[in-house]
């Protein structure tokens, strides 16, 4: 899987077109821009290339411990697939604060997990990937890190 790898990269190093979907993403979140195309005309780039990298490309918090990070996955309903992503959770020692499991449509059943990030935690970027790499696991998006 690697393609779902996760790199941190100083922002020197980044394409201008990365660093504009982060700030297209920033006036739409902050709500100074109404829509998509405003926001990607605020910043100068395309809309296609907003909708391209907008879900890969996200600023890195130094202190993400003390933290809230929400993912949604995608997995197998099948016998002990949820278990196995909380022993991961468990693992890397983050407290679940929220869960939601749908219901299972064509044998797939979306998950979305808020978890604490605590001062004893691992590595989340570590952490999401294992629970990536999970033979049950389809899918895996960061929602939100708060």
């Amino acid at each position: 899987m690697e393609e779902n790898q996760y790199y941190v990269v100083k922002q020197r190093a980044l394409p201008k077109v990365l660093l504009k979907v982060v700030k297209a993403k920033k006036l739409l979140e902050s709500e100074q821009v109404d829509t998509i195309h405003d926001a990607t005309e605020a910043v100068g780039i395309s809309r296609s290339s907003f909708y391209k990298y907008k879900d890969d490309i996200f600023p890195f918090h130094d202190n993400v411990r003390g933290k809230t990070v929400t993912f949604i996955l995608q997995m197998e309903d099948e016998p002990g697939a949820l278990s196995s992503v909380l022993q991961k959770l468990a693992e890397y020692r983050t407290n679940i604060l929220t869960i939601h499991q749908t219901i299972p449509i064509n044998g797939i059943a979306s998950l979305t997990l808020s978890v604490d990030v605590l001062n004893g935690s691992k590595d989340v970027s570590e952490m999401l990937q294992s629970i990536e790499c999970l033979s049950c696991v389809h899918y895996l998006k960061i929602l939100a890190r708060e």
